[in-house]
């Protein structure tokens, strides 16, 4: 399997000039051939392409300086469109899962600038990076690659750094994993629960939040052009850029850890696209990184040879008992613990969803059937369906005035 290994470089004043040359050519490079794939009726082939903005470019006046950069990147730039138009296609036609893809667009100067040197366009001499008409960059190594790269993307984001991309060819390894399984409840407050019991917060990213905003705000009273809002671009930039760093570290360490000890691992499939239409909680869910989260699990999964599974949305997570399955209805979000009527088990209720959403799940024992109703999990829960009961219990969950300390909700039964 392939991974991506990114590590910060230094470049000197000459090598940015080069860098920005760079950057420039490939970007004419894509918009010049995007322009022409927007005026053609049928979709130009990659070699066309090519030849037009690359080979004949470079023979008129207004184009000659393609020729002082490397001739790679330039081509790797035409290969980029082509996949992305082949993604957007495949969008249309149900093809590629996920998301709708748009069709691709033009680059700008202040976005982040990208370049992809494949072999024979870089080679790594000692502790340093030698990219072809660039020169060697230094590098900061933060750990050894792990095998020979076969491409690398040097980088350069809006807050001005520079960062070295390297497409790396990795073999999954097995280790042994400390706990069979566990369910992970994910949240705005407190960003996952585990079914073990403990409760994992998330960094505060409200200061770095409120002064980008107000830096926002000042930003739009600037002249555009002018040099004070290309400082306070920066600043804005530099701000971003450390927020998602700081988000970025914490997924990072924490999905390490919960791979490295758990051999199953189990998330709920949450409709995080309806859930940011919200406006009240869409800069919350925004800054948690749910979706990230739960790329890094499948990655990590896989590199580990663990097992991801992910539950369905529509699944009663918070609506059983997860000790005795006994099902009481729906929660309002306000009632966060309970004590269920039937065992009279007390309840965390994100404790009791992420326990549930282990239970939900494969085992020994019910491989078959859950392999054809699509469920995931490890164990067996008692479920209403399996009770072969006649008609269906109408249950509510009515909160009362607790009588000690701790909030208790009271469960009130009506039979049919």
């Amino acid at each position: 399997m392939k991974s991506r290994s990114q590590y910060r470089i230094y470049p000197t004043d000459q090598q940015q000039r080069s860098l920005a040359r760079l950057f420039g050519c490939v970007r004419v490079a894509w918009n010049d051939a995007l322009g022409l794939c927007k005026q053609s009726e049928k979709l130009p082939k990659n070699s066309d392409l090519q030849k037009l903005c690359i080979t004949q470019a470079k023979q008129i006046k207004e184009r000659a300086w393609l020729s002082k950069v490397s001739n790679i990147p330039l081509q790797q730039s035409i290969a980029d469109l082509g996949v992305a138009y082949k993604n957007f296609f495949d969008s249309l036609k149900g093809k590629r899962k996920g998301q709708k893809v748009g069709s691709p667009k033009f680059k700008k100067k202040d976005n982040r600038q990208s370049a992809r040197f494949t072999r024979g366009g870089f080679s790594i001499k000692g502790n340093k990076v030698y990219l072809a008409k660039i020169g060697k960059l230094k590098t900061f190594w933060s750990r050894p690659l792990p095998s020979e790269p076969s491409s690398v993307t040097v980088i350069k984001d809006r807050a001005n750094r520079y960062f070295l991309s390297f497409v790396v060819e990795v073999l999954p390894e097995i280790r042994p994993a400390i706990y069979p399984s566990v369910g992970i409840d994910l949240g705005i407050k407190t960003f996952a629960v585990l079914s073990t019991g403990e409760k994992i917060e998330s960094p505060d990213y409200s200061p770095l939040d409120q002064k980008t905003r107000r830096f926002q705000r000042r930003l739009a009273k600037r002249v555009n052009g002018s040099k004070r809002r290309e400082v306070m671009r920066l600043k804005i930039a530099k701000l971003k850029a450390k927020e998602q760093d700081t988000r970025k570290d914490f997924l990072h360490k924490l999905s390490t850890r919960v791979v490295n000890d758990n051999q199953v691992i189990a998330l709920e499939n949450l409709n995080i696209s309806g859930m940011l239409k919200n406006r009240c909680l869409s800069r919350a869910i925004s800054q948690a990184g749910w979706r990230e989260f739960r790329t890094l699990i499948e990655a990590k999964s896989a590199k580990l040879g663990r097992e991801f599974v992910v539950i369905s949305r529509w699944e009663p997570t918070s609506q059983i008992c997860s000790e005795c399955g006994y099902k009481w209805g729906k929660l309002d979000l306000s009632v966060r613990e309970l004590v269920c009527l039937n065992c009279g088990t007390h309840h965390d209720r994100d404790g009791n969803a992420a326990k549930n959403i282990e239970n939900f799940g494969t085992s020994a024992r019910l491989s078959d059937h859950i392999a054809q109703c699509e469920k995931v999990g490890v164990g067996h829960i008692h479920d209403s369906k399996w009770t072969r009961r006649e008609c269906k219990t109408l249950i509510e969950a009515v909160p009362v005035e607790p009588s000690t300390q701790v909030e208790v909700v009271q469960l009130t039964l009506f039979a049919c």
